[in-house]
């Protein structure tokens, strides 16, 4: 990576330490852009007419890949590549030492204890069920109260819904204003003897609201409750520190976060990992195997059963060192300036509807245009170029709080810039004027 993009902000040493940020220097787009080769590209080229530039606003459901993060990956299926922890030849252990240094990159950019705090899933989605599935199966008995919100991704509602089926436990929700925000009023309410476990997204995939984790945990803490944070949309826009919130579990996954896909990650409290079984069976998870029985490793082996992640692992590595060489808090200004350049724009056209106005927002920004289905605004935008989600966005019970079937949806990103945050407005204003 250019010297031009060296860390200036949040920057974790090996031990998770945090250094003083050096002096910002100026954000240069142009030069992150030209590291991502798919934003050089056109779309909807055809014999005679000419390709669009693509405006690629869909960052909330998959970032799209540096040239730092493809070339690592192919580094090492052409060069490096072979199974990781079990061989005792040259390339086994070069890949083994590789691989395990990105738990240790993990572990800083979380402010983790321990890399012994980071298992490696398959994305978000797996790091709740492994949740659910091992600690809850554990821990929860009927009639035991878990606490999610409704801004939730259904990835944190559909595990703990098949626990309730399975063993009876009661969910209960904590609602929101009409700006997006959290009520912590009413959250506080919530929490009772029998709640056992808090989990709530750190930011809505849908309307940007960052919640405000260390008071959420504090409050829970307060009465022994455990507490897991979604954190796949706010470890892409936001420096992360579980120490600093105190969270028992945090999860995020690797390809929102310019990584690839087929790779997540879990950050348990060790003490509370320790006492959690095995969520799967099989090879490189146990210590020792007879048919009489079986040990298991300590965490955070003991939650990966069978050959891990080995390439995808190798390319979060290096998206997580592109990210921080970019700095944290300088990609985080970026692209608020985006959100405030769009928000602004959008809310001087007649019609449309922003959904979620939290303070402190990510840079998400849903909404709606009068008269306009957000399945039509989408494919008519994207025919001018512009690439921006519709839909329930994962989160069917948030859309249903504020009376919609579905939103558009525009996520920013560290490459994104002010004339595709323009280039979203007025494809919006074109397609008002078609249906006018």
């Amino acid at each position: 990576m250019p010297d031009a993009h060296r860390n200036r902000g949040h920057s974790p040493n090996a031990q998770g330490q945090h250094r003083p940020a050096l002096p910002p220097e100026p954000y240069d787009v142009e030069r992150v852009r030209a590291d991502f080769p798919i934003l050089q590209r056109l779309v909807h080229e055809r014999p005679g007419r000419l390709g669009k530039p693509l405006v690629y606003l869909d960052n909330a459901a998959s970032a799209q890949k540096p040239r730092a993060v493809i070339d690592a990956m192919v580094r090492c299926m052409e060069l490096e590549y072979a199974n990781v922890h079990r061989g005792i030849h040259y390339l086994s252990q070069q890949t083994t030492d590789a691989y395990e240094a990105v738990r240790g990159k993990i572990a800083c950019f979380l402010n983790a204890p321990s890399r012994d705090n980071i298992v490696i899933t398959r994305n978000a989605t797996e790091a709740i069920n492994l949740v659910a599935a091992s600690w809850g199966r554990t821990f929860l008995e009927r009639g035991d109260e878990v606490v999610l919100s409704v801004l939730e991704h259904h990835a944190n509602i559909v595990p703990w819904q098949l626990l309730q089926a399975e063993k009876g436990i009661v969910i209960k929700v904590v609602p929101c204003d009409e700006r997006g925000v959290l009520d912590l009023d009413a959250y506080a309410d919530l929490l009772g003897p029998r709640t056992k476990l808090v989990a709530i997204t750190h930011g809505s995939n849908v309307v940007g609201t960052v919640t405000p984790a260390a008071e959420i945990a504090r409050i829970a803490h307060r009465h022994g409750i455990l507490v897991l944070f979604d954190g796949s949309q706010t470890a892409v826009h936001m420096p992360v520190d579980v120490q600093a919130i105190d969270a028992d579990f945090y999860v995020f996954t690797g390809h929102k976060l310019y990584g690839p896909t087929g790779i997540g990650v879990l950050y348990g409290r060790r003490s509370v990992l320790h006492r959690m079984p095995p969520y799967q069976g099989g090879g490189d998870m146990i210590a020792a195997v007879s048919f009489a029985g079986t040990t298991y490793r300590d965490p955070p082996y003991r939650f990966e059963a069978g050959t891990p992640p080995i390439i995808e692992g190798i390319g979060l590595g290096a998206a997580i060192d592109y990210v921080e060489a970019l700095g944290r808090d300088a990609i985080a200004l970026h692209e608020h300036s985006l959100l405030e350049r769009a928000t602004t724009r959008l809310e001087r056209v007649d019609g449309v509807r922003i959904v979620g106005t939290a303070p402190g927002k990510a840079a998400i920004l849903s909404f709606v245009l009068d008269g306009v289905h957000p399945h039509d605004l989408g494919m008519l935008a994207d025919q001018m170029g512009v690439a921006v989600r519709v839909g329930r966005h994962c989160a069917e019970p948030l859309l249903a709080r504020f009376g919609l079937e579905a939103t558009a949806r525009a996520s920013f990103g560290l490459y994104n810039t002010i004339a595709e945050a323009d280039a979203l407005v007025d494809a919006v204003m074109a397609v008002k004027e078609f249906f006018r």
